[in-house]
């Protein structure tokens, strides 16, 4: 068994062995990670098209011009053929 003597030398040995490898080795410094900023979303404005029954768009009128457009779509569907409204949303700027 070793004596109490030798404990402590090892134990002061080892513990003065770990607080030269802590003081050489260089601290590793982390970065913070760069955030970007959120994209702006875009800015939208908003149309009534006329629309055929083949989805294709046959006008489009201002927002606020939504007489307008009901009367076109149904002067279209006199001739043949039906047609509707639908918002259409396109991107400004």
């Amino acid at each position: 068994m070793p004596s109490a003597s030798n404990a402590k030398k090892t134990k002061k040995a080892t513990e003065a062995a770990e607080s030269t490898t802590e003081n050489t080795e260089t601290p590793v410094v982390v970065k913070p990670k760069r955030t970007r900023k959120p994209a702006a979303e875009p800015r939208v404005k908003l149309y009534w098209g006329v629309f055929n029954q083949h989805l294709k768009r046959v006008a489009v009128f201002e927002y606020t011009d939504v007489k307008k457009a009901e009367k076109h779509a149904k002067e279209l569907s006199k001739d043949g053929g039906d047609h509707f409204l639908q918002k259409i949303k396109e991107v400004v700027g």
